[in-house]
């Protein structure tokens, strides 16, 4: 089998496929690695892009630094659901966050915080049990309703990312809860309840933001599918060398991030990479691209990433809201909202044919 563990900068034949082939065969991910006790990142690990960004940042410290939370809005949800008045203020930040970061943090959501504990303990469980515990779920077939990994795009991406992940599509149709680890099973389906309500929330605040009535959204499906994860990011012997996340935007709607206090989740604003800093308590909410589509870029999708670091590890719940198209539904067509559309203000998208959910 191909030797994962760190092979010598200077070697000039370098079969990068095997060697992904030979981690992903271990079905250990990441933690796995870490277990063994290495001192150094595999090379399939080493980000070119991430270490040529942190060389230029060490002679321009103009490009691509990063600032402490830098103003990335907090929203107060007290009172939204019976205040009037509250809604309207709510409604106008929510508006104002969207438009210009994409991004914000809320507090006084409705779930628990001993419930978004218990969550962050209970991905925390999966991923520390016995290794040989985890490995029934472990799998790339992307049809199941849970599976565990190492990296989705394992075999497609220029370098790997230092992360494994719990994967559960939690609505329309969820799985058994059988189906479910039984060391997290409860508190991901209490959690993805309380979730789905809140997001069903946010929806109407978007609707309302974008001058729409309050149902718009979630009539149009936009609220039907819940894809969740469990990330864990174990500490890193060399953080300057690779990430836990590259750099994206999410593909759906919008999504719901529970992150514990480790940090490393960074956003791209006007230019720059802003930590986004750990509140006790509080969510992440960001637009995805699909969002940013049928608002005609009235929202926008902006890219994140996440560190890494040699404290940890790093837990995060990620409840990704989706379209979902069920075996009956062949198709389906989103397009920039029609009310959205002006002479002044023309569709900058074509509908666009999801054939399958994002």
């Amino acid at each position: 089998m191909a030797e994962i563990n760190s092979e010598p900068a200077e070697q000039s034949i370098y079969n990068r496929i095997n060697v992904l082939k030979a981690f992903d065969e271990t079905k250990s991910g990441v933690k796995g690695l870490v277990d063994s006790g290495l001192s150094k990142i595999p090379t399939i690990f080493i980000n070119e892009e991430y270490m040529l960004e942190r060389n230029n940042n060490i002679h321009n410290q103009k490009s691509g630094s990063s600032t402490n939370n830098g103003g990335i809005p907090i929203i107060d949800l007290t009172g939204v659901d019976n205040d009037p008045n509250l809604r309207r203020e709510i409604v106008k930040k929510v508006g104002e966050a969207c438009e210009k970061w994409g991004f914000f943090q809320i507090i006084n959501h409705g779930i628990p915080v001993t419930t978004l504990d218990e969550m962050m303990d209970g991905i925390r469980r999966f991923h520390e049990q016995d290794k040989e515990a985890k490995k029934e779920f472990y799998s790339r077939d992307i049809t199941r309703k849970v599976y565990y990994n190492s990296n989705f795009d394992l075999y497609l991406a220029e370098a790997t990312n230092w992360r494994d992940s719990l994967n559960c599509v939690m609505a329309p149709r969820g799985p058994f809860p059988q189906q479910l680890p039984a060391i997290c099973r409860d508190i991901f389906i209490e959690y993805s309840n309380k979730v789905m309500k809140l997001g069903h929330t946010l929806l109407e605040l978007f609707s309302e933001a974008l001058g729409l009535n309050r149902s718009y959204l979630e009539d149009i499906g936009c609220g039907e599918g819940l894809f969740m994860i469990g990330n864990y990011y174990p500490p890193c012997p060399e953080p300057d060398l690779t990430l836990g996340i590259n750099s994206h935007t999410d593909c759906g709607f919008f999504t719901i991030l529970l992150q514990d206090q480790i940090g490393g989740l960074q956003v791209r604003h006007q230019n720059q990479w802003l930590d986004v800093n750990f509140i006790h308590g509080a969510l992440i909410v960001n637009l995805a691209d699909m969002m940013q589509l049928i608002s005609n870029d009235k929202f926008i999708s902006v890219h994140h990433r996440v560190l890494t670091n040699t404290k940890g590890p790093r837990v995060s719940a990620a409840s990704f809201f989706r379209t979902h198209l069920p075996p009956e539904n062949a198709s389906r067509l989103y397009g920039p909202i029609k009310e959205l559309i002006s002479q002044e203000n023309p569709p900058l998208y074509r509908e666009l044919l999801l054939k399958t959910s994002c």
